[in-house]
């Protein structure tokens, strides 16, 4: 499962890189959602993609944070 992979991926990393992988994803979920209404984006199936990957990145700082 690929969810699985990047969540290991994501476990070993330190809270520094974690920080900057979510700006990164913010940053592409705010590109996505402006292509899609201007009528831009093709794939609108990423913008799902990108919210998950941040709940995952969120939720694997908070487990460190514990």
């Amino acid at each position: 499962m690929k969810s699985s992979k990047y969540l290991e991926e994501l476990r070993t990393q330190d809270a520094a890189a974690l920080q900057d992988q979510l700006v990164a994803a913010k940053k592409e979920l705010f590109n996505l959602r402006f292509q899609n209404a201007t009528n831009q984006l093709e794939n609108t199936g990423r913008i799902k993609e990108v919210r998950k990957n941040i709940a995952r990145i969120q939720t694997v700082i908070a487990e460190k944070a514990e």
